[in-house]
């Protein structure tokens, strides 16, 4: 039985080759009659029968490849259709229908549109020309598809003609929302701008920059591939090659050119993920060649094959890799799953496709479910009879559970919003007209209303946009292997609006993360800490990482660019992944340089102490008198204290108090020490100065108290201005890399130099009166170590300017410490440590006796040094001897001998004897 069918139908194929189509009706795929007449445009077979290159006459040619899934196609809008005119919606209004196969070929689609243009009800198959086509009845009222833009475009521009309702369930190229184009054309999915949008952004967020992409050599694919472009730029995502392949099937080159893109494919070993835009057809055969050559790889699918059961069964392909693809939203498929499984009971009367599908499945009988596809593709590489036996036909089971899994949800849901589209139009359009009259309205009229018109469908409301576009969102489907069959899953869903994946389920998560594993990539991931460097490739995505600088940061893998610190508060160190708080530093309590310091600080405030107490014991000694009396000795060692406790202030996190405090507290009262340091110095060149208008002059600059005020008072006012108009503050050092000093800013450099100047200015006059009496007697020669101690100033300070310019860091503030510190101790030991040292070790030269002894060893040598009269010279050591035998007994003789001896003393040592009348005032040897 089974071989008598095999010679039946090889009989046929064999018969139908010779008879080409004699009439329009041949041509025709399926028709039913009806009121208004919807036509169909369907790939049912997918190449032209051409045994030459390229055409020779201007004859349609036979089509061989019968595609199981746009038969199914062909079915969901003949269900649809009957669907309508089983409901109330078009009451007393029947739809009918005739649907032509394009067979992947624009000249077939562009034929069966003359059909469709020619005038309605005419006893030939003309089309009228005309000016005005507004009151011309063509024989269709509107028109479904076609399934590939290619084909669209072209018959979109003939319906123009007459503004035909063109509604696609397919063709998604961008160019086709453009209205000036294709004023008449609509479609229920989403343009290839939104697809390539959602694929690029997918290819991102999988961490994948290093693409291919393989199109057909037509307005769908060149489109296509402009648009994925731009978005993939616009994600930086890169694309390495891009393959095209031509678009028709019958094609001689394609094979070549198949094999040439997989060699590409083999080259480019860092490419993983490839984009696909083809044909059903295309990636059958393309995919069958990478299975014998095992390229293994993740594929991007387009709408047009990413749920096509014909490829998902091709044998290994599970060796192929993993699949990715987008495909329409997917509706309620019951009504259609009931229609397939009473498909044998559908009437096969003008219905050529169904009964060539019946055919194929008698001569496959005996092939198992998993082989029936290859099988039905083997037989129908030829051309099947369209008037087979029906006998022969209704023998068979027409096998609808397989029919049922080659259906593509996507494309039947798209279909039925195209008839539902139009029956809603067509409602509204006939409300207030009699629609079994077939002039009732134009294609035009049903265009206008078509585009505004809203309709429901399983819950949701659909309507076209500006553009004609029905943008329903997209699924994404993964293919995956379960029990050994080829199984298209859900993933996830995109919404065009918002331009998100929705992903629902912790699996379909886990699938994703699995798919990010795979790299495919230019270059290594940078990591963080690192940077992209660009190479001398032209593709952005090629490139070398390079470690983030210095205070320069990179969170994230494959950064553009290293990010900024804030350097006034934070830092890096060289290939970081973050920003690290500043320290803030300062001299600390705790530090061990600080605490050195105080502990000097501390011993010099002792030693003032011990001073105060040793001067206030031996109060009425002679050397504590030749110092200027306990008054000003106080004074000066208070002045010592509060240099010392002032360096307290230059410890410790600054506060604008003590910034002020410390440089006020040092400034005024190491004037005032000087100044009273001045005035002993001044006393001192008085008493040994021998110019008698020199002299003259001293006298009356000589004031002691008036001095001390006034020299203190012009630093009071500077240290006052400064205060009032730069007051020193605190201010934080941002200008080290990895730590904030906080500091004293002095406020106004030339007000801190004014105030050193002026002390430094009252040092240098001491020094000079001081120098002046450097000759004195050796146990009492407080000039020669009040010169010793300003010299010490004078280095300590000179020594600072170079140190404190050139230091930076929390140790500036010591550095003015250590000389403070240096210029105190100074000018302390060199001022009282000789005295103490005589008022302790050497007591006995404390005394008044060894005082006047002192003088007259002192005046002796003098005497012997000057060249002055003898008389002179015997009549004053005779007063000398005189005075020195006298006894101490009574307070007025020894005063009165006390201002004899000074007077002789100072005559002894006058350069003029002349001038001996002229003898010094009473107490002037205190100052000695």
């Amino acid at each position: 039985m089974a071989l008598l069918i095999i010679l039946i139908t090889c009989f046929v194929i064999i018969f139908a080759t010779r008879q080409p189509c004699q009439a329009p009706d041949d041509f025709m795929a399926a028709s039913s009659p009806g009121h208004i007449i919807i036509g169909g445009l369907f790939a049912i077979h997918e190449k032209m029968l051409s045994s030459e290159d390229y055409p020779r006459r201007p004859e349609i040619q036979k089509c061989v490849g019968f595609e199981i899934s746009n038969f199914l196609q062909t079915l969901a809008m003949i269900h649809s259709i009957e669907m309508i005119n089983n409901s109330t919606l078009l009451s007393g209004v029947k739809l009918g229908y005739e649907i032509y196969d394009t067979c992947t070929d624009v000249t077939v689609a562009m034929a069966a549109a003359l059909r469709f243009l020619s005038k309605f009800n005419s006893s030939g198959e003309i089309v009228e020309f005309k000016c005005d086509y507004s009151s011309y009845t063509p024989r269709v009222k509107a028109v479904i598809g076609a399934g590939y833009s290619e084909i669209t475009m072209a018959v979109s521009r003939m319906l123009n003609l007459q503004l035909i309702p063109q509604v696609s369930y397919e063709s998604t190229a961008e160019t086709l929302s453009d209205k000036i184009r294709f004023p008449s054309f609509l479609r229920t999915v989403p343009s290839d701008f939104y697809q390539t949008k959602a694929m690029a952004q997918l290819i991102r967020k999988s961490g994948w920059n290093w693409i291919g992409i393989i199109t057909t050599d037509d307005d769908y694919g060149r489109l296509a591939l402009n648009t994925f472009t731009i978005q993939a730029v616009a994600n930086n995502v890169c694309i390495a090659f891009k393959e095209v392949l031509p678009a028709f099937l019958s094609d001689n080159t394609i094979e070549v050119r198949i094999n040439q893109a997989l060699e590409k494919i083999i080259a480019e070993a860092q490419v993983n993920v490839i984009v696909v835009f083809l044909s059903q057809f295309h990636v059958f055969n393309l995919f069958s060649k990478a299975i014998e050559r095992n390229i293994n790889k993740i594929w991007i699918a387009s709408d047009n094959w990413s749920t096509a059961t014909k490829i998902t069964t091709i044998p290994n392909v599970k060796r192929i890799g993993k699949v990715v693809g987008f495909t329409f939203r997917r509706g309620n498929m019951s009504s259609f799953h009931s229609f397939l499984q009473n498909l044998h009971m559908f009437p096969s009367d003008n219905n050529k496709p169904l009964n060539e599908y019946a055919m194929l499945l008698a001569a496959c009988a005996d092939a198992k479910d998993s082989d029936l596809s290859q099988c039905i593709s083997n037989y129908s590489q030829g051309t099947l009879a369209y008037k087979a036996n029906k006998d022969i036909e209704r023998n068979f089971s027409l096998r609808n559970d397989f029919l049922w899994d080659y259906t593509e949800p996507g494309f039947v849901h798209s279909i039925q919003l195209a008839v539902f589209a139009l029956g809603y139009a067509i409602r509204d359009l006939c409300q207030a007209r009699d629609c079994q009259n077939p002039n009732a309205f134009q294609p035009w009229e049903l265009l206008h209303v078509l585009k505004n018109v809203t309709f429901m469908d399983g819950g949701s409301s659909f309507h076209f946009d500006a553009h004609g576009d029905m943008n329903t969102g997209y699924d994404v489907v993964l293919w995956k292997e379960i029990d050994g069959h080829m199984t298209i899953t859900k993933l996830a869903q995109y919404d065009l609006k918002n331009d998100v994946f929705i992903v629902t389920d912790q699996e379909t998560r886990n699938e994703f993360r699995n798919l990010k594993q795979i790299q495919s990539k230019c270059s290594k991931e940078c990591l963080p800490g690192q940077m992209k460097k660009i190479t001398k490739s032209q593709h952005i995505c090629c490139y070398e990482c390079a470690n983030c600088p210095e205070n320069h940061y990179s969170n994230q893998t494959d950064m553009d660019h290293c990010l900024l610190c804030n350097n006034e508060t934070h830092w890096a160190p060289v290939r970081s992944t973050m920003c690290f708080e500043k320290e803030v530093e300062y001299l600390n309590w705790n530090d061990s340089l600080a605490i050195l310091l105080l502990a000097l600080s501390l011993l010099g405030i002792v030693f003032v102490l011990a001073i105060g107490i040793i001067f206030t014991r031996n109060l009425n000694t002679p050397v504590v008198k030749s110092s200027g009396g306990l008054t000003v000795c106080y004074v000066i060692l208070f002045c010592h204290f509060l240099n010392f406790a002032s360096t307290g202030f230059f410890i410790g996190e600054p506060q604008n108090f003590t910034c002020k405090t410390r440089q006020m507290l040092f400034g005024v009262s190491f004037t005032l020490c000087i100044s009273c340091i001045l005035m002993k110095s001044l006393k001192i060149l008085l008493a040994f100065s021998f110019d008698p208008k020199l002299q003259k002059f001293l006298k009356c600059l000589y004031k002691p108290i008036p001095i001390v005020f006034t020299c203190t008072g012009i630093q009071v006012v500077i240290c006052t201005l400064w205060l009032i108009f730069a007051a020193p503050a605190v201010e934080e050092n941002v200008s080290l890399p990895r730590v904030i000093i906080l500091e004293c800013e002095e406020g106004s450099i030339l007000a801190f130099g004014t105030m050193l100047g002026y002390i430094a200015i009252l040092a240098f006059i001491c020094f000079i009166f001081a120098f002046k009496g450097r000759k004195l007697p050796e146990n009492y020669n407080e000039a020669k170590f009040i010169t010793f101690g300003m010299l010490i100033y004078f280095i300590a300070w000179i020594t600072f300017i170079p140190i404190y310019t050139t230091t930076f860091g929390k140790y500036l503030p010591a550095v003015e410490i250590i000389v403070i510190l240096i210029s105190n101790y100074g000018i302390l030991c060199c001022t009282f440590f000789p005295k103490c040292y005589v008022i302790l070790c050497k007591q006995d030269t404390n005394t008044k006796s060894a005082f006047l002894k002192m003088i007259y060893s002192y005046s002796s040598h003098c005497a012997s040094s000057l060249a002055v009269s003898h008389v002179s010279l015997d009549t004053t050591n005779s007063n000398v001897t005189t005075t020195s035998r006298s006894s101490a007994g009574k307070s007025a003789a020894w005063q009165k001998r006390e201002d004899f001896q000074a007077q002789a003393f100072a005559c002894v040592c006058r350069e003029n004897a002349t001038y001996v009348s002229n003898a010094l005032p009473r107490k002037r040897t205190s100052s000695i």
